[in-house]
């Protein structure tokens, strides 16, 4: 059995070894490693697409807030786009053309996610109209109820949601 101090002696070794270690190693980037091309993400669509087909739409995203980590990808062809009945969604991009639904989203993703913590924000009205905004982004399914008046943006939607502000600012 080894003694107190030898102990004590290997891990001040350990300790130096990592010191010099992470002393002499290049710091890291914060930047997102580049990837080849600007169009990487689409040339890999155009890879797995029939020569014969219309296209297809992708979007994907790996987002992290308010402590949360969403990874998230979806496509569709665009012939199945053009088929589908489109005023289905209607409800679901009404609920957000409202900047007081718009705002409580962010806020929710950024954490604030109980009514209580939400009504103090100014410039949202009030408690009524507050119940009335979280209810339609609800039924929308932007929102999820998460137990005692506490929202959360379902995960399935944080990327999505994103990919939809992405757009309506990629067209100002």
């Amino acid at each position: 059995m080894s003694t107190v101090e030898e102990r004590l002696s290997a891990l001040e070794a350990q300790v130096a070894a990592l010191t010099e270690h992470l002393t002499s190693a290049p710091a890291p980037s914060d930047a997102p490693p580049t990837p080849e091309g600007t169009f990487w993400a689409l040339d890999g669509l155009k890879q797995r697409l029939p020569a014969d087909g219309t296209g297809a739409v992708l979007y994907t995203g790996t987002v992290r807030v308010a402590d949360q980590q969403y990874d998230w990808q979806y496509g569709r062809t665009v012939d199945d786009l053009l088929a589908a009945d489109w005023t289905e969604l209607a409800g679901a991009l009404s609920a957000l053309a409202h900047t007081v639904r718009l705002r409580l989203l962010r806020e929710v993703l950024g954490g604030r996610q109980g009514t209580g913590e939400l009504a103090e924000i100014e410039d949202l009205g009030t408690t009524g109209q507050l119940h009335h905004h979280l209810r339609q982004l609800t039924a929308a399914g932007w929102l999820r109820s998460v137990g005692r008046g506490r929202y959360a943006v379902p995960a399935e939607r944080v990327v999505p949601l994103l990919a939809i502000l992405a757009a309506a600012a990629a067209g100002r």
